[in-house]
């Protein structure tokens, strides 16, 4: 079946049933490879995306759920690493392996979205359920303060 989507601001086909999870849409029709397979049932985050502004499991998500929303991936994020979430990875040297990182940083874009100064807890709160087995939880919230800092109006549109 072909489905209708947009990702990272451009609209595409994909021809795949609509029951099939959007993570391997994206990595395996599209060739985006920001998310990650980790556990394959919604627990890890590794696999996160944003759909319509939420962050969401792409692993547990049919793709046909999701054909007319807006996804986002940490391709879109911005193609040179410039976004401020990218840019606060960096800055604080957050990842040890980087496995769950593409996760991790969607979802703090998404908080960003929506909370432009987010608490410690609205960050814990946000983060809940994004797993680092390396364990860079403290740098991950000092970067999510970090990217606040330089989110502007249009960044969180």
């Amino acid at each position: 079946m072909s489905l209708k989507l947009t990702v990272n601001n451009q609209t595409m086909q994909v021809d795949a049933a609509p029951d099939t999870p959007l993570l391997w849409v994206l990595r395996e029709h599209l060739d985006l490879k920001g998310a990650k397979f980790g556990c394959g049932v919604g627990s890890c985050g590794a696999c996160t995306v944003i759909v319509d502004g939420r962050a969401i499991r792409s692993c547990i998500t049919h793709v046909g759920d999701v054909a007319g929303s807006k996804i986002t991936t940490l391709e879109g994020l911005s193609a040179d690493g410039t976004h401020p979430v990218q840019k606060a990875w960096d800055e604080i040297d957050v990842p040890q392996c980087g496995y769950c990182q593409g996760g991790q940083m969607m979802s703090a874009a998404a908080l960003l979205e929506h909370t432009p100064k987010p608490t410690d807890a609205q960050i814990d709160t946000a983060m809940n359920g994004n797993l680092c087995r390396c364990g860079t939880y403290a740098r991950i919230r000092e970067a999510i303060h970090r990217a606040a800092g330089q989110m502007t109006p249009a960044l969180r549109d």
